[in-house]
């Protein structure tokens, strides 16, 4: 039994090195461009995921390329047409692109997705939303002789960009939009124009670890597919709690420890080994390191239950993914004297 491309994916951005490249692929899986598109994009909020996904063109195209061998083409992306080149223009490196067929209206979008580390302006030297508006003029303009040809701007289609910002606080989850309007200053109002041509979608997820979930489904989901737990606990909470398709190891051959990714695991090990080294010298016996090891591997793999039993979790799920009786019931015991 084969992984689907989701589980592949969430496996390439597995490791410290890798991470930040390998998100991109992450969120190009069309399950992933699916929901983002029904809970973000007002034009398919009605539409079935299943339908959504079968809507995205196969031009998914995406600005990096993963550093792990045998997964620089997972079937779903393009590594080319990133790069948008208009003479007098510049260049800008769009990081996902796609184009979506609403097939109700016939109507075709093309969709940018962006993936920001911070919305800071003081850390951007910029506006972010100066940045978004100038994406959507430059996907609006390159339309020309691609889209349509000479005067006909009435076959300008719909760009839709979407920027992920992963830098919020606790309380920061929100889904925000740029997009024209139009407005009668004098004189009698005439039946308007259609001009949502342009919109710009700003979904601001959270960081930080122990959040609560968030009320809105599309953030809850990118915060835990977002997040640095353990392979195997992202395919427990994307498969039971999201429903989405993606199967994990074979039966009998669970992981039996929490597989975290490489910066992740390498702090762990740091601050066991740093609490180990001192109560080693301090003891004098070289235990003390191993001991150290010992206490900061359990205290994330119990850090990674508590996650899945406030995602609501069932009690199996969770054991299914690897955890013990013990842990299980160490992580219920902290939550009750916390409660």
């Amino acid at each position: 039994m084969a992984d689907t491309n989701l589980a592949h994916a969430v496996e390439a951005t597995y490791g410290s090195s890798s991470y930040d490249a390998n998100v991109k692929f992450l969120l190009a899986d069309k399950q992933i461009l699916a929901w983002i598109l029904k809970y973000a994009v007002q034009e398919f909020k009605e539409i079935p995921i299943e339908d959504i996904m079968t809507s995205i063109g196969e031009d998914i195209e995406i600005g990096t390329r993963p550093l792990d061998a045998g997964l620089s083409n997972m079937g779903r992306v393009n590594i080319s047409g990133t790069e948008d080149n208009i003479p007098g223009e510049g260049k800008i490196f769009f990081d996902i692109r796609f184009t979506a067929y609403h097939r109700e209206t016939e109507m075709k979008f093309l969709i940018n997705l962006e993936a920001q580390r911070s919305s800071n302006p003081g850390k951007l030297g910029y506006h972010l939303e100066n940045r978004i508006i100038f994406y959507l003029a430059r996907m609006i303009s390159a339309q020309k002789q691609t889209e349509f040809y000479h005067s006909d701007y009435d076959s300008l289609k719909k760009v839709r960009s979407i920027w992920l910002c992963l830098d919020n606080s606790e309380d920061g989850d929100s889904i925000e939009e740029i997009y024209l309007d139009t407005n009668t200053v004098y004189g009698n109002k005439r039946k308007p124009y259609d001009i949502d041509l342009m919109r710009g979608i700003v979904i601001n997820v959270r960081s930080g670890e122990n959040i609560k979930d968030s009320q809105n489904i599309l953030i809850s989901m990118l915060e835990k597919l977002l997040s640095k737990s353990s392979v195997e606990e992202k395919k427990c909470i994307l498969t039971e709690k999201y429903g989405m398709v993606m199967t994990t190891e074979l039966e009998g051959r669970m992981q039996t420890m929490c597989n975290w990714s490489e910066a992740i695991m390498e702090m762990s090990y740091k601050e066991g080994l740093e609490k180990g080294i001192a109560e080693g010298i301090e003891k004098g016996v070289e235990k003390g390191i191993e001991k150290g090891i010992e206490k900061g591997i359990e205290k994330e793999r119990l850090n990674a239950i508590q996650r899945m039993i406030q995602a609501d979790l069932t009690k199996a799920q969770i054991m299914s993914c690897g955890y013990t009786e013990e842990e299980f019931a160490e992580v219920e015991s902290i939550l009750c004297a916390n409660a």
